[in-house]
């Protein structure tokens, strides 16, 4: 015979792995996925592609557990994700510190996502391989020199050693493929920002409001400038896209820039007597834009500009652009956020800045997309122009597009899905 408590006990252990309620075979069947993301709170692109990036991951991964690793986030920041992503865990902490948030947070999880950005950083592709963490990358892009010159065997093993590769851009896809990365899925995928739906209504209509905007009767732009991007800090990459210490060539480069964006200007009021906005994607623009394009502006025509002078969280900014004609910008994903909101925009772009400039033609929008060195004000105007004169035709270009960028978010989430259930 046996007794009460010893049979009790051995019922207990058998339900236990037999009849487990749902809601805890769930729990515990749950994979967690970790996205390193955030880098950077003074560029509301940097800002965007966190909140796109776990958007795509709830709608087409909705089973899995999410940890962000936030690489630079603020308190404002935070609230707008959590509001946003109420079950979201975010992490800080640096890949150095043994033992610290980062490590724990990556070896709880079932797989690490590199979110988008223009990274050359091998640092997490090494630690996931020491310890066994299968990883991948996100709308990733990078310069030539992550596949070539010294150290580039060893970087071109590591990245084969990923899970997948998604590239936002067909230039990164394509300097990739011809220096011999293979591995499993090499393939292009959405920049991470194209999937942002935050809002803040409030704020935007209040700023449209300060300023006497009207919905859809005014369009936006920023210049990027040579200049650097905190005060005293020189850019240490070899393409020194934020110097120090600009050159003559680099001022005189934003000062012909500068002036295309002031001819689009005065065409642009002229021919409809509707407003431009001077609307920063960047916080160190804020002061360059004011003085290369607003400041040598005719006062009959400052009347119809409008430079903020303060800058503004993501939320915000996607408001205001949905209610904006027209989004132009020098950076990539000011545009970005126009697409994903339903508006027409212009990536002016310069390549010089990184191939990401290519995601607009790969999506379909490259008449949109006019290089800013060899694209003069009458020809710019003329693409603004195309979009005014038939902006059903304008939203309907941008839909299909999106519906492009929705599809290949889906297929590379499927592949996430298909790589933490093998």
């Amino acid at each position: 015979m046996i007794s009460r408590r010893t049979f009790l006990q051995a019922a207990g252990c058998a339900l236990g792995a037999t009849a487990l309620p749902p809601l805890a075979k769930a729990a515990e069947s749950q994979k967690t996925v970790l996205l390193q993301c955030g880098w950077a709170v003074k560029n509301i692109g940097d800002i965007g592609h966190t909140p796109g990036t776990l958007r795509f991951l709830e709608q087409y991964l909705p089973e899995a557990k999410v940890i962000l690793w936030a690489q630079n986030t603020n308190e404002q920041v935070d609230a707008m994700l959590m509001k946003r992503f109420p079950k979201l865990e975010i992490v800080k902490g640096y890949l150095s510190q043994k033992n610290g948030a980062a490590q724990e947070a990556i070896k709880r999880s079932d797989f690490f996502l590199r979110g988008p950005g223009m990274g050359q950083s091998t640092d997490f592709m090494k630690y996931c391989n020491e310890i066994g963490k299968p990883w991948g990358l996100q709308g990733q892009s990078y310069f030539p020199d992550m596949v070539t010159g010294p150290g580039a065997d060893e970087r071109i093993a590591l990245l084969n050693s990923a899970a997948f590769i998604y590239c936002r851009d067909s230039q990164t896809l394509k300097t990739l493929q011809d220096a011999g990365v293979k591995p499993p899925v090499l393939e292009f995928g959405p920049d991470g920002c194209f999937g942002i739906d935050v809002r803040d209504e409030e704020k935007a209509l209040a700023r449209m409001k300060k300023h006497g905007l009207e919905e859809k009767k005014f369009i936006t732009l920023q210049l990027r400038t040579h200049s650097p991007s905190s005060p005293g800090v020189d850019d240490k990459r070899p393409q020194k896209l934020n110097p120090l210490h600009p050159t003559p060539a680099n001022i005189t480069d934003d000062v012909r820039r500068a002036k295309v964006y002031q001819d689009v200007i005065a065409k642009w009021v002229k021919a409809t007597g509707w407003k431009v906005v001077i609307a920063p994607e960047v916080y160190k623009e804020m002061e360059y834009n004011k003085k290369f394009v607003y400041d040598p502006l005719p006062d009959d025509l400052k009347k119809y500009v409008v430079n903020f002078d303060e800058f503004w969280n993501v939320d915000e900014a996607c408001s205001f652009y949905a209610r904006a004609h027209t989004v132009i910008c020098h950076e990539p994903h000011t545009p970005i956020m126009a697409l994903a909101v339903g508006t027409p925009m212009m990536h002016t772009f310069s390549e010089f800045h990184s191939p990401k400039c290519w995601m607009f033609k790969d999506i379909g929008l490259e008449e949109w997309a006019p290089e800013f060195d060899s694209t003069s004000a009458d020809k710019m105007f003329e693409i603004l122009m195309n979009i005014h004169d038939d902006y059903p035709a304008a939203e309907a270009k941008v839909k299909k597009a999106m519906a492009y960028v929705e599809q290949r978010a889906q297929a590379e989430m499927n592949v996430l899905k298909g790589v933490i259930k093998a």
